[in-house]
């Protein structure tokens, strides 16, 4: 497919408002990534379901299409098949599906029906008076050449199931223009182009039978049915039973803590499930253990490559297999394979080996300390390792997220808001890292439009942004930003690793406060920050609220933590249509509110809640004391009545 091509579909699907701009970014995004078409990026970021895609698509072709569905059931007469060689059908991407032999008319089913130049090919190859194309998704005709011409009978396993069961809950929304094989020759030979074929109800019945389709690796089924099948093969691994599972859900954990593309964040998830494949041995290699451990790491050196090796054939994306082969490579080059170090370590392989390594401290009773350690205990050990085994800057992250410390500083910190942009995720975490250590609420963009997103809400009180960044580069994204009222006067800090004199000259122009070259110091860039944020505070002296999400942590650790740190303000509590709020004095509760309940009924309701949303408001202050209750009786009492209810 041209790239025209590929602008024209979106184009279409976004003037039919079936997408919008989001989908449109991620889905070439997603292109750029993998070089897929464009057809198969918008199911995998699962922009829009198959049904709705291809019947824009045959609209816009002027055809019809066939499902995944109907091609992974359909029985191809041998006939048509014989009329186009296996060569010409892979190189052109076409699939014969009848031949109508009384009007000599050969129907294909092809991503490009108006490839003029390949239709004109398979009738001079086939000897046919007149070739007609349907249109169908890329990866299903592959899978269909696969199947009939090969005997692959596995070849639409590829694809995920998930798609079969959204197109079957959609047939009563859209009318259909599918072909089924018992209609294929009298509509091919007699229908007007023009007309759109209609499902009947028998139609629904004869077609009832499961058909697979997909949206590749990001699909929910495709990582749920990993979890599920390797769930089942780490049953018999008494200590480690659900070991991969909960690697995996690290993995993710950290993975959108970054931002990676939800592309990555699968990739290497799937490496999270499948590292232990093939490593049933007397030791759990993890990337500790093989660093310590001279027999772990011989044993390491033996079986590292296991996963890949067992599947081989399934064709693992690139991310997937460097995060696997590479987990026990070292951050300071004396590992294994390669001796790779720092940042030559793939990103995928650096989460993998702390979150492998946590989960087995964790929940593993017979790791190095043979007792499971509490989750700070854990970190402590990771942090032993930091910059010799481990990446310290994702050892950092990884604390922080899983022991709830961003949070909880978040809470007990009055903090300035800042925004990083920068495209490379990982190099901005690793620098908001520093800055939430210094007392910073820090926000991140990856382009020029998600930054005039957050922007446009008018609570960033300073940006750091580097030149190079797309749609529009940072001095573009700066001058827009001047241009309107909510960034005429924000204090902009260019931080870039380009180096050129006329960059830094139309910066100053458009008035940032600084222009600071790659590697940052962020003990400079946070001195910096400060006092340009003091120059630019507002007489009202308001401090800003934290919002959050309850399973970021739990309401009674939270409640401690407002309590010990002595804070003051309303804790407003939001669970679908329900909402509640706790007023905090100096740390003591005055009063709780929950529906219709008031006081220590309030908070006893509330406690309970394992998800939801919180605002810490610390402008608030209570001008009543109605709770007499410490903190500390609140929540043990509170306590006992959730152990009391759950017997």
């Amino acid at each position: 497919m041209s790239p025209l091509a590929g602008t024209r579909i979106i184009d279409r699907l976004l003037a039919d408002g079936l997408i919008g701009p989001e989908h449109q970014e991620s889905t070439l995004d997603w292109v750029r990534r993998t070089g897929d078409r464009v057809e198969e990026a918008l199911l995998a970021v699962e922009a829009i379901e198959e049904p709705q895609l291809l019947r824009t698509l045959a609209t816009l072709y002027r055809t019809r299409f066939v499902s995944t569905e109907k091609l992974a059931k359909a029985e191809i007469d041998r006939l048509a098949l014989e009329k186009v060689p296996r060569k010409l059908a892979e190189r052109e991407g076409l699939f014969p599906v009848l031949y109508d032999q009384e009007n000599d008319v050969l129907s294909v089913v092809t991503p490009d029906p108006d490839n003029l130049t390949a239709l004109d090919e398979v009738r001079a190859a086939s000897g046919v008076k007149e070739v007609r194309a349907f249109v169908g998704r890329p990866k299903a005709v592959r899978a269909a050449i696969s199947k009939a011409y090969g005997g692959d009978i596995h070849a639409f396993a590829a694809l995920d199931r998930a798609a079969h069961e959204q197109f079957t809950s959609m047939l009563d929304v859209f009318e259909r223009n599918l072909v089924t094989e018992e209609s294929m020759a009298a509509s091919l030979a007699n229908e007007g182009a023009s007309r759109e074929r209609m499902w009947t109800a028998e139609d629904l019945e004869r077609g009832s039978s499961s058909g697979i389709s997909g949206k590749g690796i990001t699909g929910h089924s495709y990582l749920e049915t990993l979890n599920v099948l390797v769930s089942l093969l780490e049953n018999s691994r008494t200590d480690l039973r659900g070991h991969s599972a909960q690697v995996a859900r690290l993995v993710r954990q950290i993975s959108e803590r970054i931002g990676l593309s939800e592309f990555d964040s699968a990739a290497y998830s799937i490496a999270a499930y499948l590292h232990d494949l093939g490593k049933m041995s007397a030791y759990h290699l993890t990337a500790l253990n093989v660093a310590e451990y001279e027999a772990h790491r011989a044993s390491a050196a033996k079986v590292y490559n296991s996963p890949l090796r067992l599947l081989e054939s399934v064709q693992l994306p690139t991310e997937v297999m460097s995060a696997v082969e590479s987990m026990y490579e070292r951050y300071d080059g004396q590992g294994l394979p390669a001796g790779l170090a720092g940042k030559d370590i793939p990103l995928g392989a650096r989460l993998l080996s702390i979150a492998d390594t946590y989960a087995d401290l964790t929940q593993n009773p017979r790791n190095p300390f043979r007792k499971t350690l509490r989750p700070a205990q854990a970190c402590e050990v990771l942090a032993r390792y930091r910059g010799t085994v481990l990446d310290p800057n994702l050892v950092d992250l990884f604390k922080h997220t899983v022991t709830g410390e961003d949070l909880k500083a978040r809470l007990l910190s009055e903090r300035n808001r800042a925004l990083i942009v920068d495209a490379d995720p990982e190099e901005s975490t690793v620098l908001e890292l520093r800055m939430i250590e210094q007392g910073f609420e820090v926000h991140q963009a990856h382009t020029s439009d998600q930054a005039i997103r957050i922007l446009e809400a008018g609570e960033m009180e300073i940006v750091c942004a580097e030149i190079e960044l797309k749609p529009q580069d940072g001095l573009t994204l700066l001058a827009q930003a001047r241009s309107k009222p909510w960034g005429r006067d924000i204090p902009w800090i260019v931080i870039t690793g380009r180096a050129g004199r006329a960059d830094a000259q139309r910066a100053f122009e458009l008035g940032v406060s600084d222009v600071m070259s790659k590697p940052v110091s962020a003990e400079l860039l946070v001195a910096k920050m400060k006092q340009l944020i003091q120059r630019q505070a507002s007489a009202s002296g308001r401090a800003r609220g934290v919002s959050g999400s309850l399973s970021e942590m739990g309401l009674p650790d939270m409640v401690q933590v407002l309590w010990h740190g002595r804070k003051t303000g309303s804790l407003n509590i939001r669970l679908r249509q329900e909402s509640g709020e706790i007023h905090f004095v100096s740390g003591t509760i005055y009063n709780a509110m929950w529906g219709n309940l008031r006081g220590e009924e309030a908070f006893y309701a509330m406690l309970a809640l394992t998800e939801g949303e919180f605002l810490l408001d610390p402008n608030f202050t209570a001008a009543q004391q109605f709770i007499t209750e410490s903190p500390e009786a609140l929540l043990l009492e509170g306590m006992r009545r959730l152990d009391e209810a759950g017997r």
